[in-house]
């Protein structure tokens, strides 16, 4: 089978696996008396993206062939993904145990991304292609894949459910036996001159550089912004059903189906990074991902699922969805590949998804998490503590939903404009002078 049809296949799984729960967990957690921890949750991947794809990416490039390590740590996160949704499904839902099997699940996905677009990278080389132009279509299917999977959630009703984690865990297992069956890819097989250099820590001697140093940094502030949406949207998108004058509208109900869209925005967006990248470099196209983050929450702020107005901005965000994590994600990516040493790259693809995916995605999870219970939970809470909890299917007083959603747009526009602080200083910081391809 033609190669590129092959890792086309294994991108639309890779992602499918994580859009069967990302953007809905949330709501599932609330709903299972875990609403305090849903920022845990989403933490925790950024805690485990600290080092375990930096590792992962150690063993590829010394010892286990890149392919059959991938195929190997889907296995694993499925086997955790299917406790987290037993443990879900009991009558009384205990954190720990939730808890524990889904931070050893994303323990063996989060260092999958890195791995997959090493694997991809590798059989492209391998077969003549230049990974710039051949891989953005393969990628889109990634993308593909996670709308699917959105979609499948949103309209079996799993994403209200313990089942959406059950729905990963299978599609888990079937790409981890499919990657056993991809082409090899080889292991540095020259001898280790020290022990550094034997467990592929060579790559972060990258940060001697001050141009990977500073790139690698960025990477980790941008990062702050990727998983805020993936937290807080569905909730978000959800909590109007409870607001006076917003209840029961189609995207309210539909949080998922509504929040696909920013996916779809990226099928189309990925198709144009190689363009951009010839014509305009990675500083350009990593400073139009920093715009595009600043749009994304400020549309949030100022949108709602229920007037028609309030749908036209949250329709806005999603579109510019795909600017803001493509631009940043694929290209950032194609940029670590294209300045690191063949026998260091899986480790350096690890490195840039520790800042990433680890520090960046932990601190910005938790700093929104703090925002959110100071600007919404705060009033909820209050409500709560003088009136009980709120009865299924009834909305908060006029009063109080106003201070809810004006409480919301508050932390969308924090969000917005730490983004817009990013944005300026590496407009000024960092150096790449780029020579347009003919």
């Amino acid at each position: 089978m033609n190669i590129k049809i092959r890792l086309t296949a294994m991108n639309f799984l890779q992602y499918a696996v994580w859009g069967a729960y990302l953007t809905s967990m949330g709501t599932f957690l609330a709903g299972a008396g875990l609403a305090e921890n849903i920022g845990w949750f989403y933490a925790v991947q950024g805690f485990v993206s600290l080092f375990m794809p930096a590792i992962i990416g150690i063993v590829a490039d010394r010892w286990v062939p890149a392919q059959k390590l991938l195929g190997l740590c889907h296995l694993l996160a499925a086997a955790g993904m299917a406790g987290a949704a037993y443990f879900g499904s009991l009558p009384q839902v205990s954190f720990a145990m939730v808890f524990a099997c889904y931070t050893f699940s994303v323990a063996f996905y989060m260092p999958t991304i890195a791995l997959s677009n090493s694997v991809a990278y590798t059989a492209l080389r391998q077969g003549g292609f230049n990974t710039v132009s051949a891989f953005p279509p393969i990628r889109v299917f990634g993308t593909v894949g996670f709308i699917c999977a959105m979609l499948t959630s949103n309209f079996t009703g799993f994403q209200n459910t313990y089942m959406q984690w059950y729905f990963s865990g299978i599609l888990g297992v079937i790409l981890g036996l499919y990657c056993f069956t991809l082409p090899a890819c080889p292991t540095c097989t020259e001898k280790a001159k020290s022990l550094a250099e034997a467990l592929g820590l060579k790559a972060f001697a990258l940060f001697k550089e001050k141009k990977m140093a500073i790139f690698f940094i960025f990477s980790m502030l941008l990062g702050m912004s990727l998983q805020i949406t993936n937290a807080y949207a569905n909730p978000f998108i959800n909590g109007f059903n409870s607001l006076a004058g917003f209840a029961g509208s189609w995207g309210a109900n539909n949080a998922n189906a509504l929040i696909s869209l920013s996916q779809m925005s990226e099928t189309l967006c990925i198709l144009l990074i190689p363009f951009c990248l010839k014509r305009f470099g990675i500083k350009k196209v990593m400073l139009m991902s920093m715009i595009a983050w600043v749009l994304r929450f400020g549309f949030f702020g100022l949108g709602n699922p229920s007037t028609a107005g309030g749908i036209v901005l949250l329709v806005a965000s999603m579109i510019v969805y795909g600017v803001a994590f493509d631009f940043f994600n694929v290209s950032g990516s194609l940029y670590v590949d294209k300045e690191t040493d063949p026998a260091i790259r899986s480790s350096a693809q690890g490195v840039f998804m520790l800042m990433t995916n680890g520090f960046g995605a932990m601190i910005g999870t938790l700093g929104a998490q703090w925002v959110i219970n100071k600007l919404v939970n705060v009033h909820i809470n209050a409500y709560t503590a003088a009136n009980g909890f709120l009865p299924e299917g009834a909305v908060y007083p006029a009063d109080v939903s106003h201070t809810i959603m004006t409480g919301w747009s508050e932390s969308w526009f924090v969000f917005a404009g730490f983004s817009l602080v990013v944005a300026i200083l590496f407009a000024f910081i960092f150096k790449y002078k780029h020579v347009p391809e003919a």
